[in-house]
């Protein structure tokens, strides 16, 4: 949607500032992607008054004027325009200014005389296509010479492009912008005047039936079809219209949002629908055949070429525009080319109905043609207030392309319904909303939206009207969400009130993702929310906790685009994506991680089974630069990352081992699957980066194992160091279990100190020395018994592994 700011201003009589627009719709609703400041080229251009004309002593049709631009010195401009003269006011680019196109005014001299600047025509200004003679300011404004041209002529506005939600239909008009932004500003607001407009026009009450005849012998007849998603048609007829340019307020008000003027006729109901957010078309009356118009389903068979010259197949589905002939146009979405108004139309119906939604959301659809018309049709228009939108259209007309209106306008109806009526406990609003606001507040912001509070028995439940305009409101809590809204969600207490504490325990994998996210962080990294779509698994990204990860890639069955093709099966993809980003932004130290679903095909009735897996990558330093470092700090290597991978793999999955796999580690369950890897990761890297590493890590969902009291030990501890030769087949992880389990109760804790490689150890082994920390929990313990431990164990080794005792 775009909006007119100075169209605001029409309908609430009050200065808007654009920026604050924007903000205050931001926080109602309707963020706007875009501010576009209109004419803002035209800021250098001031008003200047002629003062003498005099003719150029070297050419017959050049002028020398004495221009004053509100400054003390009078400028000499040569002009060859007809219509200059002494006193008038005209548009003045002096020395230095820029106008549109980008022609920078400079002093030069023509034909032997000097020119301080140039009188500006409208066409050099982009404000209209004459080019045979200046500007002229109108001869009654009053005005100083040297005001800049947008504080005189009103055409500086913004533009607000705006993103509307589907369930605001509202405002995809201006009166529906408006109305938010007089609750906002506290002030009221009206439709602008229409200049001209006529307020004594002919109305008529709504005809319960399925045709109706017309006031007027000479209009046709209309009909709703029960088949047709036609609900309410209402139709005028205008007689005497004069086709041609629309006035210069109309053409301006349409050009400010973007839309092209084509007439004054066709301008008028665009005007209409951008203001009131209600669609109309008119018809050339002459091309009404059969005296008589309605809507119907359409026939097999059936086409008709649209306005945009489109020949165009139509459905038993789609409900069409049909006179006594033909049809005329595919309702909801656009009209026919053969009954289109003309610069000969003369007489004119003037059409505004109500369409479902759901059916012209399938007939755009199927037509594939997406129009204003239909993007408001699709939401849904106020069925309730056809009858104002019908009345503004034909005053826009009559005020723009003069004429009469031919009798009462035809309101057809024939299953009339009443706004909903929804019933709101004041006791429910300050439930949800933790504060008791009074009952003159609620009625207040209830009435800012335009809705009617029509009872409020003994002040503890209103029976709320809901307008028609508001299709989303259908509930109470929509309305307290309403109060919420036009309350201001600021001015609601920020302090935590006293609640009852629920006894629903959290989700075990929900406490393990925030256990897992809390000690990342403190790794020093930051956490990225991505999208779980993507294109393709491609195994170069880095290995994965699967290794038939492309096989299960799941496809989406209706994707935005190529890249966003499959569900993700790792979370790396993503992250090596964003970490190319961060070098496109000339970032070299990146500690990004993800906690995320991935998903795989082989589920349940052909869902995609699911998985919460942690996801990081790390590139660039090892640490901040200091001043200690001589700003040469160490980049992040292989090792650094294997370091980051045991300590994801504890807080994710405890139960695994990290395990040498090729160029990288795996993290292995005591049954074997595979539930992490860490390695090196391909990336599109600028020369300047480091290397990219990369971790994924499954996150267990059991609950986590609760740690127990264990009190601080009383008695000393006795370490022995031992020198072991490990044959290459053994892992220091199976020497490790072994020592275990043959140390018993008194073992506390084995570790590695030391690993040598080199003379005096026998070819095919590697010598580690693992020191071994024994304390007895009732007593002291004496060197017979750490002796009979260390034996015990050299002896387990020696028989399970072949692990011996290095003697030198």
């Amino acid at each position: 949607m775009k909006a007119s700011r100075r169209w605001l201003e029409a309908f609430l009589r009050l200065e808007l500032e654009a920026k604050d627009v924007a903000e205050r719709l931001a926080l109602l609703g309707a963020p706007a992607d875009a501010v576009v400041p209109l004419h803002a080229e035209l800021r250098e251009i001031l008003v200047a008054l002629v003062e003498d004309v005099k003719p150029h002593p070297n050419a017959d049709r050049l002028r020398i004027c004495t221009v004053n631009d509100g400054t003390p010195i009078r400028k000499n401009v040569v002009c060859g325009a007809p219509n200059v003269a002494t006193g008038r006011l005209y548009p003045f680019a002096a020395i230095g200014a820029t106008l549109p196109g980008g022609l920078l005014i400079e002093r030069r001299k023509i034909r032997g005389e000097t020119s301080e600047g140039m009188l500006c025509s409208s066409r050099e200004l982009g404000l209209g296509t004459d080019h045979d003679g200046l500007m002229e300011l109108s001869p009654g404004t009053s005005v100083d010479p040297g005001t800049p041209l947008l504080k005189v002529l009103p055409i500086a506005d913004d533009r607000l492009e705006l993103d509307i939600s589907p369930m605001r239909p509202d405002l995809l008009g201006h009166k529906g912008l408006a109305r938010e932004l007089g609750a906002a500003y506290g002030v009221p607001f009206r439709l602008p005047e229409i200049p001209h407009a006529l307020t004594d026009l002919p109305t008529s009450r709504p005809t319960n039936a399925w045709s109706v005849q017309p006031s007027s012998p000479s209009s046709p007849s209309v009909t709703i079809a029960p088949d047709s998603s036609c609900r309410r048609f209402a139709a005028a007829v205008i007689r005497g219209v004069t086709v041609g340019p629309s006035p210069g307020w109309l053409r301006q008000r349409l050009e400010a949002v973007g839309m092209r003027s084509i007439s004054n006729v066709v301008d008028a109901t665009n005007y209409v629908m951008l203001e009131l957010g209600q669609p109309l078309h008119a018809y050339d009356l002459a091309k009404i055949g059969g005296g008589t118009i309605g809507a119907r389903a359409a026939r097999p068979g059936e086409t008709l070429v649209t306005l945009d010259g489109a020949e165009r197949a139509l459905t038993a589905e789609m409900t069409v525009i049909v006179d006594g002939m033909r049809v005329l146009g595919v309702a909801g979405v656009m009209g026919g080319r053969d009954s289109e108004v003309s610069d000969a139309t003369t007489d004119l119906l003037l059409e505004c109905a109500w369409f479902e939604p759901k059916a012209t959301r399938a007939t755009r659809k199927a037509l594939g043609l997406s129009t204003e018309a239909s993007q408001r049709f699709e939401r849904g228009t106020d069925l309730w207030a056809l009858p104002d939108a019908l009345r503004r259209a034909t005053q826009v007309i009559l005020a723009a392309a003069g004429g009469r209106c031919d009798g009462a306008p035809v309101d057809l109806w024939p299953e009339p319904t009443h706004p909903p009526r929804i019933f709101l406990r004041t006791g429910r609003v300050a439930q949800v909303l933790g504060v008791e606001l009074p009952v003159h507040a609620i009625e207040k912001c209830l009435v800012a939206i335009g809705a009617t509070v029509v009872a409020k028995p003994a002040e503890e439940r209103l029976a709320v009207e809901v307008p028609g305009w508001r299709p989303d409101l259908k509930e109470e809590i929509d309305l307290i969400e309403e109060i919420a809204r036009i309350h201001g969600y600021g001015a609601f207490p920020d302090t935590l009130r006293p609640f009852r504490a629920g006894s629903q325990t959290d989700a075990s994998i929900d406490v393990a993702s925030r256990a897992v996210r809390a000690g990342l962080v403190g790794e020093g990294l930051y956490e990225v929310v991505l999208l779980p779509l993507g294109p393709a698994p491609v195994i170069a990204r880095g290995q994965s906790p699967r290794s038939n990860d492309v096989t299960e890639a799941v496809p989406i069955l209706n994707p935005l685009s190529a890249d966003h093709g499959f569900l993700r099966t790792r979370l790396l993809d993503g992250l090596t994506r964003q970490a190319e980003s961060n070098w496109a932004n000339q970032v070299r130290d990146i500690r990004l991680f993800e906690i995320g679903t991935v998903f795989a095909s082989g589920g349940e009735g052909g869902r995609p089974i699911e998985r919460i897996h942690a996801g990081l990558v790390i590139s660039g330093s090892r640490c901040p630069a200091h001043w200690t470092d001589g700003g040469q700090t160490p980049d992040v290597d292989l090792w650094e990352a294997k370091g980051v991978f045991e300590r994801a793999v504890s807080l994710a999955i405890p139960a695994a081992t990290v395990q040498l796999d090729g160029d990288g580690w795996v993290a292995v369950l005591p049954d074997g699957r595979k539930v992490g890897w860490a390695g090196g990761l391909s990336a599109d890297a600028p020369p300047w980066a480091a290397a990219l590493f990369g971790i994924e890590v499954e996150i267990d969902p059991s609950p986590p194992a609760v740690h127990r009291y264990v009190p601080l030990p009383t008695t000393p501890a006795a370490s022995r160091d031992l020198a072991l030769l490990l044959p290459s087949p053994v892992t220091v992880q199976q020497v490790i279990a072994t020592v275990r389990e043959a140390g018993g109760s008194l073992l506390e804790t084995v570790r590695v100190i030391d690993e040598y490689r080199g003379p005096g150890v026998p070819e095919g082994q590697r010598s580690i020395v693992f020191r071994l920390v024994l304390r007895g929990r009732e007593r002291t313990l004496r060197d017979s018994d750490v002796d009979g431990v260390i034996q015990r164990t050299l002896t387990k080794l020696g028989q399970s592994l072949d692990v011996t005792l290095r003697s030198s």
